[in-house]
């Protein structure tokens, strides 16, 4: 059995006055006397009386509500995103609608279809893996509603980014591996077209270059998930002897490489030392714990609403901001 809202009109009914007066009441508008203020918005609570947000969006041009769209809710660094924009979008009064597209592109075209039926205001969103056409965000573009991209970026979307220096960071953790001693290093990559992917390889290629070495595409391989450090045991197995260092495009890939080495005898990091990026909590439940790179997604969730909302607030015309957070190396036992 289905419960059927309560509405101004059925409240104006109840009480024998006319939607309008209800609508003034609940707004104690001062038209209207103190008395049938006091006696609407009692029987409005009493019969859990909720306004139709998306009647008054429609009315009012806005709904108060920001998309959300991020490849993976379960993952530390998107949920630490989340939290920063939901702190900074509540206390701003905005609420917050949450999409994950599982990294799937047809997924991700469905969710922003599914926030724009729902008329949000904007949209912050990190883009999946698998999305190589960005037709769906020239629509949004072209409907006036403004995108905050932040951590994977559009390059082709003039927009607001909020990123963390991946470059800087994979030079700096790449370079720390190589003043210690290491020589030969694999890089577990992540996809060329995704943003953080070629940052990270462009930051591994720079600090080889830096120390006058020879980048060896041998030692990359596009392989970013523990279940594909799984699938290709054989080839890093293979290449485990002839390598001292492995960077990892993220922790969890670097823990399922440092599993799969100490599963097959070698000494992490007396045999090969061991880096991932985005100082995941796994890192230091490892052992030995991991190298790695700090991401602050809280505070990039943060800065992101906050770019969004001045977005949607101010009335000048802004020219579009990238906000890079610096990368702080986590130097840990594992290299």
């Amino acid at each position: 059995m289905t419960s059927k809202q309560i509405s101004i009109r059925d409240i104006a009914k109840s009480l024998g006055i006319s939607p309008s007066t209800v609508s003034r009441a609940l707004k104690n508008h001062p038209d209207i006397n103190e008395a049938t203020c006091k006696k609407v918005q009692e029987y409005a609570q009493r019969v859990h009386y909720r306004p139709n947000v998306l009647a008054l969006g429609l009315k009012h041009q806005r709904s108060m509500t920001i998309g959300v769209i991020i490849p993976e809710i379960m993952h530390h660094f998107f949920s630490s995103i989340i939290s920063g924009i939901e702190d900074l979008a509540y206390g701003k009064g905005y609420r917050v609608m949450i999409c994950q597209s599982n990294e799937d592109y047809l997924r991700e075209v469905i969710n922003v279809q599914a926030l724009l039926d729902h008329r949000v205001d904007g949209l912050l969103i990190s883009i999946s893996k698998s999305t190589l056409d960005y037709n769906h965000f020239k629509q949004v573009v072209k409907h006036d509603i403004p995108i905050v991209f932040l951590d994977r970026i559009c390059n082709e979307i003039s927009s607001d980014r909020v990123v963390t220096n991946d470059y800087e960071g994979a030079r700096m953790l790449v370079a720390h591996l190589l003043k210690s001693g290491r020589s030969r290093i694999l890089h577990l990559a992540g996809p060329k077209h995704l943003s953080v992917g070629h940052e990270r390889y462009q930051g591994y290629v720079r600090a080889l270059k830096e120390f006058r070495m020879q980048v060896d595409e041998e030692l990359v391989l596009r392989c970013d998930t523990p279940s594909k450090v799984e699938a290709r045991k054989n080839q890093i197995l293979a290449l485990a002897g002839k390598i001292d260092g492995i960077f990892a495009v993220n922790d969890m890939t670097a823990v399922a490489a440092m599993r799969l080495l100490q599963d097959n005898g070698f000494d992490v990091p007396q045999n090969i030392a061991l880096a991932g990026f985005g100082d995941d909590p796994i890192a230091t439940m490892v052992r030995p714990m991991l190298t790695t790179v700090e991401q602050r997604g809280y505070d990039m969730g943060s800065e992101a609403a906050r770019l969004l909302i001045k977005r949607l607030t101010d009335k000048e015309e802004m020219s579009f901001q990238t906000k890079v957070f610096p990368a702080f190396l986590k130097i840990r036992e594992s290299g």
